[in-house]
């Protein structure tokens, strides 16, 4: 669990700050780093760190305990009105004194183009979450879809919410095929474990960098194996000649010895190393 100091820290990498690498606990930096939500910029001996993205670092971190969740609210807000932290803390737990406790909503979020027949707690179900919105399965060890659907998991929340405005990316990768839309944030293993029991094919759509495909190796591809594979678009080569130089450069260091025995992911790997740059999935979500 973050100290209040550790959090105030974490709150300035979800404001956009850039901070000292030794700030951070070794164990916490490491987990972070994992994840592909830190970027690294070394001046010579002094290195940093800042948020890859603010929205998915903070989404990250609030998902590991309410008490996190707060100290970073409050946090935030500690300059504007230093007097009521307590205040708040008790209005978002009931509890002025709030220590760590198991996450109060496990699951992860689903959504879908075209209405998908489910079955949820023993009942049949069709997921069809309306435009503008997403569904939640809380539930998930009872949460079943079809053989022949296709599950896409989508790393940015922001690509999740929007996925019909990326409709053409899907029905040129995928065609065919029913397609259920997952996220794993609030971050936690349900999702993966949910995978793991059900035979249907997964697919992850993630940035297009080391760090991005890294975290497809160990969090997907270790547990599915080859029923997993990473969504390359037909047109990446293009979109990552105009992608982040900067990107590719800060995470080059961690990740330049990644490999893939799954030959198209190879060619990607490749292709990053020779264009020498990151792109973002949310270059994707067309206007």
């Amino acid at each position: 669990m973050a100290t209040e100091r550790e959090a105030r820290i974490l709150a300035r990498l979800c404001s956009g700050e850039r901070v000292p690498w030794s700030a951070l606990p070794k164990k916490l930096l490491g987990e972070l780093l994992e994840e592909g939500l830190l970027d690294t910029r070394a001046n010579g001996s002094r290195r940093t760190v800042s948020a890859v993205r603010k929205e998915s670092l903070r989404s990250y971190l609030e998902s590991r305990s309410d008490v996190l969740r707060i100290l970073l609210a409050n946090t935030a807000e500690r300059s504007a009105a230093p007097s009521d932290s307590r205040t708040k803390q008790a209005a978002a737990t009931g509890n002025s004194k709030a220590l760590g406790v198991a996450r109060s909503c496990p699951g992860f979020a689903v959504n879908s183009f075209e209405p998908i027949p489910c079955r949820l707690l023993g009942r049949d179900v069709t997921l069809s979450p309306p435009e503008g919105s997403f569904a939640f399965v809380t539930d998930w060890r009872e949460f079943s879809i079809p053989e022949e659907a296709c599950v896409v998991g989508i790393e940015n929340m922001e690509n999740f919410r929007l996925i019909r405005r990326e409709r053409r990316l899907f029905s040129s990768a995928l065609p065919r095929v029913p397609l259920l839309f997952v996220s794993r944030f609030p971050q936690s293993t349900d999702l993966r474990e949910w995978l793991m029991g059900i035979p249907n094919r997964y697919v992850h759509f993630g940035d297009f960098d080391l760090a991005g495909i890294s975290i497809f190796l160990t969090e997907f591809r270790k547990h599915l194996g080859a029923r997993a594979s990473f969504l390359i678009p037909e047109d990446i080569g293009e979109r990552l000649a105009r992608g982040s130089r900067e990107r590719y450069d800060s995470q080059y260091a961690r990740f330049r010895d990644l490999e893939s025995d799954d030959p198209a992911l190879a060619r990607l790997i490749r292709l990053i190393h020779e264009k020498r740059r990151a792109y973002d999935q949310e270059g994707y979500i067309e206007a």
